[in-house]
């Protein structure tokens, strides 16, 4: 029984949500414990980072001054850049810059949403292009323009004969995550010869907009520009979206299920993610969030100021108060935890339930956010067993 069929059949066992309680967020002491266990296991958001340097860098952190936590992790990532430039070797010098890229973006985790913050994340694109610079296939970066601005984007396609056209996933990140954390984790399609677009979900990173009721609109921008190319196929298009970016992710399969051949959500918000009592619960204080739920939904919504602007301006965004719904989609594979105090299972039970059509799904029975469960199910073998295998399968059949 391979992963995807056990993990569903578990699933049906299995169907209360979480019980969610709103607490208080970390004090500054209980913050340093949790991120040094997390690094100690390799989970998220510190994934890829030396103990020892999650080490070094909390003894400097004596406050929750988020400029305070930007610069002591900085500081660490650049003593990896400053070793990379001594760096005999291409190797070195590329395992320098993936160490620096990973504690700057921690540097800048949730949001960069302070002047120490907004230079680690500055420093955090530099430090992963320098990285890019090794990659083979090489990195696209892409600049498509946009109202009054324009989308950055990374594309990767996979190595192929003269004048063939090639499946690629438009990967959107979530609240926290990047379009160079979604690149890391998505290259593992190459090998089988799907390409990746990744791009900051609305209100992130570079991202030309913030989230509101249409901000999806970008998102089909990029849909006209893989179209267009003449080594991408277009009617082997598909899209992925993690936690908040699996919002975004659903709604294209709906507003563009004629344009895309498969659609992967993971943890996808629907309806109660966007109800103020839940709010209430799940962004203040939440544990399973490492720290500051709330000041990065302020970051990236646009409008909201303060925490109680949260409460009027998200419940629009549900799907079912926007009458989509239960609308028809392409082939899409619903990923997640019963566990998770993030997205609400019912949101989950809601999509897979909607719909004129059968939806795969992987379900955790006991796992959390976007399906991770400690060592057994950590993100990159969620990633590598269920996803890609799914991906591969679905934009292979023309």
């Amino acid at each position: 029984m391979n992963p995807l069929t056990r993990m569903c059949a578990l699933a049906l066992i299995v169907l209360p949500a979480a019980a969610i309680a709103q607490v208080a967020e970390r004090t500054i002491e209980e913050l340093k414990v949790e991120t040094q266990a997390r690094a100690e296991k390799g989970a998220y958001p510190v994934i890829g980072i030396l103990p020892a340097d999650v080490r070094e860098a909390l003894a400097m952190i004596n406050t929750r001054d988020r400029d305070e936590w930007a610069h002591a992790f900085s500081s660490i990532a650049q003593r990896y850049l400053d070793a990379a430039a001594k760096a005999g070797t291409d190797k070195e010098k590329d395992a320098d810059y993936v160490r620096a890229w990973r504690l700057f973006h921690f540097a800048q985790w949730p949001v960069p949403n302070s002047d120490g913050k907004q230079a680690a994340y500055k420093a955090a694109i530099g430090a992963y292009l320098r990285h890019a610079a090794f990659m083979d296939p090489k990195l696209e970066v892409v600049r498509v323009p946009f109202e009054d601005s324009e989308i950055v984007c990374y594309l990767r396609l996979p190595k192929a004969q003269p004048g063939a056209r090639v499946p690629v996933v438009l990967a959107i990140s979530g609240l926290d995550s990047r379009k160079e954390t979604t690149m890391e984790n998505y290259a593992a399609l190459l090998a089988h010869g799907v390409g990746v677009l990744t791009v900051d979900g609305p209100g992130t990173g570079q991202a030309p907009l913030k989230v509101g009721p249409h901000s999806e609109r970008y998102l089909q921008k990029l849909l006209d520009y893989l179209r267009s190319r003449p080594d991408i196929d277009p009617a082997r298009i598909a899209v992925h979206g993690v936690s908040f970016g699996a919002y975004w992710a659903t709604k294209l399969a709906i507003l563009e299920r004629e344009r895309l051949v498969a659609v992967v959500v993971q943890s996808p918000p629907v309806d109660q993610y966007f109800a103020a009592n839940f709010i209430r619960e799940s962004s203040l204080g939440n544990r399973e969030y490492l720290f500051d739920r709330g000041p990065a939904f302020l970051a990236v919504i646009e409008g909201a100021k303060v925490i109680d602007d949260l409460f009027t301006l998200m419940p629009p965004l549900s799907l079912k108060a926007e009458g989509l719904l239960g609308k028809p989609t392409p082939p899409m594979l619903v990923v997640g935890g019963v566990k998770d105090t993030q997205v609400p299972w019912a949101d989950l039970v809601a999509l897979l339930s909607t719909g004129d059509a059968p939806k795969d799904a992987w379900i955790n029975p006991v796992g959390g956010h976007v399906g991770r469960q400690g060592l057994i199910w950590p993100d990159a073998k969620i990633y590598e067993t269920v996803i890609v295998p799914w991906l591969v399968r679905a934009v292979g059949e023309k």
